[in-house]
């Protein structure tokens, strides 16, 4: 008996015994659906929170100063910053990057606030989208001017509309704030984590001498943003830096600087919800083997059902192995089919999902070939012992069987 044959009388049985075949694949649906569900949506989610991971800096190194062993003098000054944008080759941009917590207030409103200052090379190294008006100019920087830009989110909550260039805001530390002039509306960077959550706070930006000034004229600056000219030179940007500040501060030895690098933070952030996804739906799988059992049991009860039919296809020549195959072959496809029908429920249950929690699944066709080929091993694994059964049946005694 060939192979097209067995499929045939597979298929017949099948069509036979709709509703059993049905419930017995049931355990197999539900295993192969948990886990495409959890893994695209693992997957896809991974992506969007590494997309934004680039958008906020791909290419860029933050140079933080070890406040333990750094002295008054040991801190960066705007002439290093000037520096290292002019000597070395591999920094495209470069900022201080001041952030402190404060809030922000209209007329109509208040909100916790992210207040973070720069110089003009912050909106470039933030990846800023400028919707309405603009960005600080370096000789704004240099005034210490009392201007802002927000983002398009923060000033939808402080004001009621999107467009708020020219409006006044109140920012700094609570009972202490000073009041400056919208100048500038961007892109919220906040992407699928921010929707219209009152709680999330405004993102405020402004020259770094402003908050210096805001915060009190003994405010040092303890880091450095620099962006690379490209992704390929990011750790040499990054050391380069450091060593152009050890030269200029004669502090070489004393491990005063250190360069964090936002792709590593990326890799972990990745291995974390990699290892996160895998755990989850390796749990899932687990109700694969429920479903394995269930096509073993129903196997089992074909070949009682179908015992005189063994009897007689022995007694007139057919071979062992090829009642072996007939069963197997039974076997494979009710399992192949649970797992094709499996896959399909998961991308739907996966999109249904991610359109609520605005994730967009992804499966690869790797992840969709493997899906089929593990249904396949379930069906061969949990149908041996009923196929060897049959296999092993004694022709006299199959017929004698009522």
């Amino acid at each position: 008996m060939n192979l097209f044959e067995n499929i045939k009388m597979a298929y017949d049985s099948i069509i036979a015994n709709k509703m059993r075949s049905f419930l017995t694949m049931l355990g197999i649906i539900i295993g192969i659906s948990s886990v495409i569900t959890i893994v695209s949506l693992g997957q896809g989610g991974q992506k969007s929170i590494t997309g934004e991971f680039e958008k906020i800096g791909a290419s860029s190194v933050i140079i933080r100063v070890n406040s333990e062993k750094a002295a008054a003098s040991d801190y960066i000054s705007t002439e290093d910053i000037r520096q290292l944008k002019e000597k070395v080759p591999y920094i495209k941009y470069a900022s201080p990057t001041i952030q402190k917590q404060g809030n922000a207030r209209s007329e109509t409103n208040t909100k916790k606030a992210v207040l973070t200052g720069g110089n003009s090379d912050l909106k470039n190294i933030e990846n800023l989208e400028m919707l309405y008006g603009r960005f600080f100019s370096e000789s704004e920087v240099l005034q210490g001017s009392s201007i802002a830009v927000i983002d398009d989110a923060s000033a939808k909550s402080l004001f009621g509309l999107t467009d708020a260039t020219g409006k006044k805001i109140s920012i700094g530390p609570q009972g202490a704030g000073k009041q400056v002039t919208v100048i500038g509306i961007s892109k919220s960077q906040l992407g699928i984590f921010g929707g219209n959550n009152e709680n999330i706070p405004a993102f405020v930006y402004v020259p770094f001498s402003f908050l210096q000034a805001l915060y009190g004229t003994s405010f040092l600056t303890d880091s450095v943003t620099i962006t690379a000219t490209n992704k390929n030179d990011i750790e040499l940007a990054g050391t380069a830096a450091v060593n152009l500040l050890e030269s200029r501060h004669a502090n070489r030895g004393r491990e005063v600087y250190k360069a964090d690098n936002f792709m590593k933070q990326l890799d972990q952030v990745n291995n974390i919800l990699g290892i996160f996804t895998a755990f989850i739906g390796a749990v899932a799988a687990i109700s694969l083997i429920v479903g394995g059992i269930g096509v073993m049991n129903i196997m089992l009860v074909s070949v009682t059902e179908r015992t005189r039919e063994i009897g007689i296809r022995k007694a007139i020549g057919a071979r062992t192995r090829t009642i072996l195959a007939q069963f197997l072959t039974e076997s494979v496809i009710i399992s192949l089919i649970g797992g094709i029908l499996g896959l399909l429920t998961g991308l739907l249950a996966a999109y249904a999902i991610g359109r609520f929690a605005k994730i967009t699944p992804s499966l690869s066709l790797t992840m969709i070939v493997l899906v089929v080929l593990f249904s396949s091993a379930v069906g061969i694994f949990f149908g041996i012992y009923p196929a060897r059964k049959a296999a092993r049946l004694d022709p006299i005694e199959a017929l004698r069987y009522e």
